[in-house]
């Protein structure tokens, strides 16, 4: 346990001096002759704003800036103090800001965005990566190490199981039909309070509820079919418009994939069209069959399903390419008379989609496809008894 929080200290430390590193200095520069244009790392968001798509602006500042720093620092201000000695205040708050923040903090997204923008600008320009560009390729490294070394269970206090707990799994393996709840902060198994009742756990203070099964299909179809209404817009009209010498015409995610496959670059070209076009609808496709399948009560293939649930909740946020590729082109090519690159209102309908099917995903309760299960009825049963105090049960997360 300790060797784990000093190797996560350390990570953190370090990805944070080189996120600092990579907003401070010139990430990359477009060469042109005996001009030039460089750009920063908020630079693509900033474009945006100017050329009026301040949403879909604010979407690329904040998942490419503002969000990784505050996982960043979300992640020292818990480990500093704890390699230190003492616990800070306020730490589930900051923990839950934190869990939240991990899936809108795309740095591994906005780097494929920049080698495609490189891709698509090689034959008109020069470009030279700056010393943020390699900082930033650091930070994405070793974010995702400091992702991968890290155990929540650093974070809190053992607690030794409640007292009941060993004779009551031993007859029922099902933790709901027992009376417990699972906190949201810290995963512990606490049983839950009379309805009357707030249920509070015992490790890190947070309140305590059941599952809301009801709500979380509501939440998760409203969100998906806001999702796809926009998304025939986002493909219909064009992501951009690319002028040289006064002469231009709009590009759609399509064309944008036919030009790429033109130029040679068909790996790439085939890498946008996945992330582009087949995740979105196909996420659709894979939450819709979820949702209409739980509300048939359907116990086919749980497992897989799970399975397909955690893959379409993984890969919803790579289809972000096409909107930080707009960012990075529109923030470079400001060469008036020579060359330009404007953002296109698909920009803004893709951008919206993309943002709603990740929220479908995070709204959707994986625990209702195993709700229709003889376990899940027990569950429900035990839902509607009243429980006792607040205990424990599990000694970490």
């Amino acid at each position: 346990m300790p060797l784990s929080l000093d190797h996560s200290t350390a990570l953190y430390l370090a990805a944070l001096i080189l996120f600092l590193i990579a907003n401070t200095f010139p990430f990359v520069a477009l060469q042109y002759g005996d001009r030039s244009e460089q750009s920063l790392l908020v630079s693509g968001g900033l474009a945006l704003q100017q050329a009026g798509m301040g949403g879909i602006g604010l979407l690329v500042l904040l998942t490419s800036v503002v969000f990784p720093f505050l996982t960043i620092s979300g992640m020292l201000y818990l480990l500093l103090p704890l390699r230190c000695g003492y616990r800070p205040p306020c730490m589930a708050p900051v923990w839950r800001l934190v869990r939240a923040l991990n899936p809108w903090s795309l740095v591994g997204v906005f780097m494929l965005g920049l080698l495609v923008s490189v891709v698509k600008l090689q034959d008109m320009a020069t470009i030279v990566p700056g010393a943020a560009f390699y900082a930033f390729i650091g930070l994405l490294v070793v974010t995702s190490a400091a992702t991968a070394s890290f155990d929540a269970a650093v974070l809190w206090p053992r607690l030794g199981p409640a007292a009941d707990a060993a004779a009551a799994i031993s007859t029922a393996q099902d933790a709901a039909a027992l009376g417990y709840a699972m906190c949201h902060t810290c995963d512990l198994l606490v049983r839950r309070a009379p309805p009357d009742a707030r249920s509070k756990c015992p490790r890190c203070g947070s309140a305590v509820h059941g599952a809301h099964f009801s709500a979380s299909i509501t939440r998760t179809w409203a969100y998906l079919t806001a999702a796809a209404m926009l998304l025939l817009p986002a493909n219909l009209y064009p992501v951009m418009t690319v002028t040289r010498f006064g002469m231009g015409e709009p590009n759609t995610i399509l064309s944008g994939v036919l030009h790429l496959i033109q130029d040679g670059a068909w790996p790439l070209g085939l890498l946008v069209l996945f992330a582009s076009f087949i995740v979105p609808v196909s996420k659709i496709a894979a939450l819709a069959f979820l949702l209409l399948s739980v509300q048939r009560g359907s116990v086919w293939r749980q497992r897989d399903r799970t399975l397909l649930y955690r893959v379409t909740e993984v890969v919803g946020a790579w289809s972000m390419v096409d909107i930080f590729l707009v960012g990075i082109l529109v923030a470079l090519v400001r060469m008036e008379g020579l060359a330009t690159i404007y953002p296109g209102i698909g920009a803004g309908f893709f951008g919206a989609s993309v943002v709603l099917t990740m929220m479908a995903a995070h709204a959707f309760d994986p625990r209702l496809i195993w709700h229709g299960t003889g376990r899940g009825k027990m569950a429900g049963v035990a839902a509607r008894e009243p429980a006792g105090n607040a205990t424990c049960i599990g000694g970490t997360s």
